[in-house]
C-alpha cells in the first residue's frame, strides 16, 4: 500500500485506500473547524452588541478581524511547509486555533474578542491550504479530483450548518459555546493528525522572502479592509475605503514585480506558466464572486422578506447542502477520469439554472420553488468547486502543491470578499427604494424586487464565468503530465 503523504507511483489504485481516506478525515476535521467559525459567528453579532453594549460596525470585526487574518497568514503557508515540514505547521496551526477559541469564549470586552479571534485567524488560516496539500501528496495527481471531493464537504456544509449550529449553540447555552464546541473537535483532530499524518522532512534550501512577506500579507490585509468597509460607508468613494485599498492594491502589485524577479518568493508567480492553472485562477476568481457574495444573499432574504427566525433560515438553505452532496463526490470521480473541464461546464450551467429562480423573487415565492432552485443550485457547486481545485493542482510537481493550494486558497478569500462587499452595496442601493413606499405591503414588494435584482447581478457574473471554464482541460490528465514541470504543461 501507497504511504500516505507521497505521491503514488503510476499504478496507484483507482480508489481512495484506507490510509489516504484517514488522512482525508483529519484534514476535513480541522477544515469543519475552521470554515464553521467564518459562518457560526455571524448568528452571534446581535448578542455581543447586547452583552459587550457595543455598536454593529464594532462587532462586525469579530468576522472582518478573523478574515484579515486568514489572508495575512495564507501566502506564509507554502513557504513555512516547505521550511518545517506538513505535519509539524498543520499540528502548531491546530493548537493555535484550539487556543484561539478558549481565548474568545473567556473575553471580558469586545476588544479581546476582535483579539482573540485574530489568533484564531492565524491559526485557521493555515489549515485549509495545509490539508490540501497533505491530501494531495497522499492521493498523487491520478487521484485529486476525488480528495478534493472528500474535502470539499465542509466547504460547502460550513456556510449552510454555521448559521444553525450558532444560533442553536446561543439558544440552548450561551454565546461562549459557539467557540468552546472547537475544543473537543481540535482535540480529536490533533491526536489523530499526531497520529495518521507521515513524517515529511523539512526542506530549509529556499530562503524566507521577507521582502514579499511585507509587500504581500499587508498588502492584502489592506485590501480587503478597503473591500469590506464598503457595505458599512455604503460608497466606494469613503477614504476608508479608498486608501487602505489603494495602498493594499499597490503593495500586492509591487509584490508582483518583486516575485517574478526573485529565486525563492513568498508566492512563486511562474507557476502561471502553467496554463491549466492560469485557466483555474480566473475561472476560481470569477466564480467566487459570484458564488459567495449570492450566498449572503440567501439567507438575508429569508429572515427580512419573508420574516423567518435565523434557524429557520439556516433549515431552508439545507437542500443546497444536500444537493452538493449528492454530486461531488460523482463529480470528483469524473473529474478525475475525463478531466475538469466538462464537469465545470455542466455545474456552471446548474447554478445558472437555479440562480435564474431567485432572480424572479418575490414576497410570496412558493417555497416549494425556492428550495427546489436551491437543491438545482446546490447539486452545480458539487460539480464546480473541488473540480476547480483539481484543475489547478492536477498538473503540478509535488514540490509545487504547497504553492499552488495556497495560491487558490488566496484567490478563494479575496474573490470571496470582494463577492460579498459587491453584493452588500448593490442590494442597499436597490433596498433604498423601499424607503418612500406608501404601505408596508408596497415597501416588501420593492423589498423583494431589490434582491431579485442583484441575484440577477449574481446571474450575469456566473454566466460570464463560462468563459475561462471553457478552457479547462476537458480529458484525463496522463500521470507523465501530471508530474510534469510547470513551464511543460500545457491545457488539452
Amino acid at each position: 500500500m501507497t504511504q500516505p503523504g507521497a505521491s503514488p507511483p503510476t499504478g496507484t489504485p483507482d480508489k481512495l485506500d484506507s490510509a489516504v481516506l484517514k488522512v482525508a478525515g483529519v484534514v476535513v476535521l480541522g477544515a469543519i473547524m475552521s470554515i464553521l467559525d467564518v459562518t457560526v459567528v455571524s448568528v452571534a453579532l446581535p448578542t455581543f452588541m447586547e452583552v459587550f453594549d457595543a455598536t454593529y460596525a464594532t462587532v462586525a470585526w469579530t468576522m472582518t478581524g478573523y478574515t484579515l487574518a486568514l489572508a495575512t497568514v495564507i501566502p506564509l503557508t507554502g513557504w513555512a511547509a516547505d521550511r518545517f515540514g506538513t505535519k509539524r505547521l498543520y499540528i502548531t496551526a491546530l493548537i493555535l486555533f484550539v487556543l484561539g477559541s478558549v481565548l474568545c469564549s473567556f473575553a471580558w470586552d469586545i476588544t479581546t474578542l476582535i483579539a482573540f479571534r485574530v489568533l484564531q485567524g492565524l491559526g485557521g488560516g493555515m489549515l485549509m491550504p495545509l490539508g490540501m496539500t497533505i491530501m494531495t501528496r497522499a492521493a498523487g495527481p491520478e487521484r485529486i479530483g476525488r480528495v478534493m471531493a472528500v474535502l470539499g464537504v465542509p466547504m460547502l456544509l460550513g456556510p449552510i450548518s454555521g448559521p444553525i449550529l450558532g444560533g442553536w449553540l446561543i439558544e440552548a447555552a450561551s454565546w461562549h459555546w459557539i467557540f468552546l464546541i472547537n475544543v473537543p473537535i481540535g482535540a480529536v483532530a490533533l491526536v489523530a493528525a499526531i497520529v495518521i499524518f507521515p513524517k515529511d522532512e523539512p526542506t530549509s534550501a529556499e530562503s524566507f522572502d521577507f521582502v514579499g512577506m511585507l509587500m504581500l500579507s499587508p498588502g492584502l490585509a489592506l485590501f480587503l479592509f478597503g473591500v469590506s468597509s464598503i457595505p458599512e460607508t455604503g460608497t466606494v468613494a469613503a477614504a476608508r475605503v479608498l486608501v487602505p485599498a489603494i495602498v493594499g492594491a499597490a503593495l500586492i502589485v509591487a509584490f508582483v514585480f518583486h516575485a517574478l524577479r526573485t529565486a525563492h518568493p513568498l508566492i512563486d508567480l511562474r507557476l502561471f506558466k502553467n496554463r491549466a492553472l492560469s485557466v483555474a485562477v480566473i475561472t476560481t476568481t470569477l466564480f467566487m464572486v459570484a458564488f459567495m457574495g449570492a450566498g449572503l444573499l440567501f439567507p438575508s432574504y429569508f429572515l427580512q422578506i419573508r420574516g423567518e427566525t435565523t434557524l429557520a433560515a439556516g433549515l431552508l438553505l439545507a437542500p443546497q447542502g444536500l444537493g452538493a452532496m449528492l454530486t461531488m463526490p460523482i463529480a470528483g470521480t469524473l473529474a478525475d477520469r475525463i478531466g475538469p473541464g466538462k464537469i465545470v461546464l455542466t455545474g456552471l450551467t446548474a447554478i445558472a439554472a437555479g440562480m435564474a429562480v431567485f432572480t424572479q423573487v418575490g414576497a410570496g415565492t412558493s417555497y416549494w420553488i425556492l428550495l427546489g432552485g436551491l437543491f438545482v443550485m446546490g447539486m452545480g457547486l458539487g460539480a464546480t468547486m473541488m473540480p476547480l481545485m483539481t484543475a489547478a493542482l492536477q498538473t503540478l510537481t509535488d514540490h509545487n502543491v504547497a504553492r499552488g493550494s495556497t495560491l487558490m486558497n488566496i484567490v478563494q478569500q479575496t474573490a470571496g470578499s470582494i463577492g460579498t462587499a459587491v453584493m452588500s452595496v448593490v442590494l442597499t442601493n436597490q433596498l433604498r427604494n423601499a424607503v418612500g413606499a406608501t404601505s408596508p405591503t408596497d415597501a416588501l414588494d420593492i423589498s423583494a424586487d431589490a434582491f431579485g435584482t442583484t441575484f440577477m447581478v449574481a446571474l450575469v457574473l456566473i454566466v460570464l464565468t463560462f468563459v475561462p471554464a471553457f478552457f479547462l482541460p476537458r480529458k484525463k490528465v496522463t500521470p507523465a503530465e501530471g508530474v510534469a514541470p510547470v513551464d511543460k504543461v500545457m491545457l488539452h
